[in-house]
């Protein structure tokens, strides 16, 4: 069984003595119990790949002249980190020290045995935050899903989803809508947390409409300079199979990928949205929790030599496809990911792609 908290600044200056989240680290307070005969090893870099060692934290906490002062502090952040490994039968607990997530934190925590690995998924209040996950995902009565068991059928939905988003008055044609997700929940945002997309929203995001409304989520893939890598923006269908979830989402990056300046007042979405969309199932497969991917048709072929304009500058082209990424609770490696035969891997070539997304001739 695990639990966690995250630790606020008041926490960490009554746990640590100083408030360690003013220097960029949101501590986490873990505890493990384990109920197997095996023991077990927490992997701190599947929280987080760049977590903070103790040590690394207590320095931001040293006193300049005082070496005897930051022995004792470097003993405290020492002596209060989780402790591997956790022994059988018994319990384990201490502090993560991980990089902020401002908002509501998705925390994955991978317990390493013998010949054995146990996932779990949390979703942990950040004090000061107001709202989780699980709140903003559009909530739809039972009578709206359409619940799909065949997998031919789910393909024809898919292709029928809308083209594109749409402005807030439903007039312009936005990005398009390359991705789909197909999962539980927790399994989604696992692969999305561990490939390093965290919650962020610009207002641009909010221009972008699906259903009559504005993403349910959306997440940014942050590079170590700072600025957005990629973006990933989310919203529940629906629909569902096999009474998972559906999301159909936007897969893009600036003009200039992470070499744009985040100071730009306006980002537009590099024109090549097929490559992102492409490196997002790399992201996905290496995530651990893919299941199956497909292409499906849905967009709409839009030529390189007469892109599609998107309202508020900047345009965009195509193959016409979208990926269905199906996602499963982890581990799972690449050589189980199925590949179904919905659509050709390879696009088409140029010469045959002679329809937009509106099925006019090009």
């Amino acid at each position: 069984m695990v639990s966690a908290t995250v630790l606020g600044p008041e926490d960490s200056r009554r746990m640590l003595g100083s408030d360690v989240n003013a220097a960029g680290v949101q501590p986490v307070w873990i505890e493990v119990r384990n109920d197997s005969e095996h023991m077990l090893w927490l992997l701190r870099a599947g929280a987080d790949p760049d977590y903070f060692s103790p040590l690394e934290v207590a320095w931001s906490a040293h006193v300049k002249l005082a070496r005897e002062t930051n022995a004792r502090i470097d003993e405290h952040f020492s002596g209060l980190a989780f402790p591997n490994p956790i022994p059988a039968h018994g319990t384990s607990s201490g502090i993560l020290y991980t990089n902020p997530q401002p908002v509501m934190k998705l925390l994955t925590v991978d317990l390493l045995g013998s010949k054995m690995m146990i996932p779990f998924t949390l979703f942990l209040p950040v004090p000061g935050d107001v709202a989780s996950a699980r709140e903003v995902i559009h909530q739809y009565a039972a009578t709206e899903i359409v619940n799909y068991d065949d997998l031919d059928a789910l393909h024809a939905a898919l292709a029928s989803l809308p083209c594109c988003a749409a402005t807030a008055d439903g007039r312009l044609v936005g990005e398009p809508l390359n991705v789909v997700l197909i999962g539980n929940p927790d399994d989604i945002a696992a692969a999305v947390n561990r490939r390093g997309y965290r919650r962020g929203q610009s207002g641009g995001d909010v221009s972008q409409q699906v259903f009559g409304r504005p993403a349910d989520l959306t997440a940014r893939k942050r590079v170590k300079a700072g600025a957005s890598e990629s973006w990933l923006r989310i919203w529940r269908a629906p629909l569902s199979y096999r009474d998972d979830m559906v999301f159909v989402a936007q897969a893009g990056r600036p003009i200039g990928g992470r070499f744009v300046d985040e100071a730009t007042p306006v980002i537009r979405v590099h024109a090549d949205v097929d490559e992102v969309r492409n490196q997002l199932i790399h992201d996905f497969m290496y995530s651990g929790g893919l299941e199956k991917l497909a292409f499906v048709s849905g967009v709409g072929v839009v030529t390189p030599d007469r892109p599609r304009t998107l309202p508020g500058g900047g345009s965009y082209f195509t193959d016409g496809r979208r990926v269905a990424l199906f996602l499963s609770t982890r581990p799972r490696t690449f050589a189980e990911v199925e590949i179904l035969e919905w659509e050709p891997i390879l696009p088409a070539r140029p010469a045959e792609a002679t329809k937009d997304a509106s099925g006019a001739s090009n």
